[in-house]
């Protein structure tokens, strides 16, 4: 199964509350913080309704993994 990174690029302060959870609940605390996620619908919902915050990149999984 593909995995996605997720990177985030801007501070969450200043954002709504519920940006900021859904931060969190993605394991991403400061800029720069990089998070390897199963690709799931769930994860691609996180993220899709923060787009302004994080970089989504699609990562393919080695064999043998």
């Amino acid at each position: 199964m593909a995995k996605l990174q997720v990177t985030q690029i801007k501070s969450g302060i200043g954002r709504k509350q519920n940006q900021r959870e859904t931060l969190r609940s993605l394991g991403l605390k400061r800029i720069g913080d990089v998070v390897v996620k199963e690709d799931r619908p769930e994860i691609r919902g996180m993220a899709a309704s923060i787009p302004h915050l994080v970089d989504i990149k699609t990562v393919s999984e080695k064999d043998g993994d």
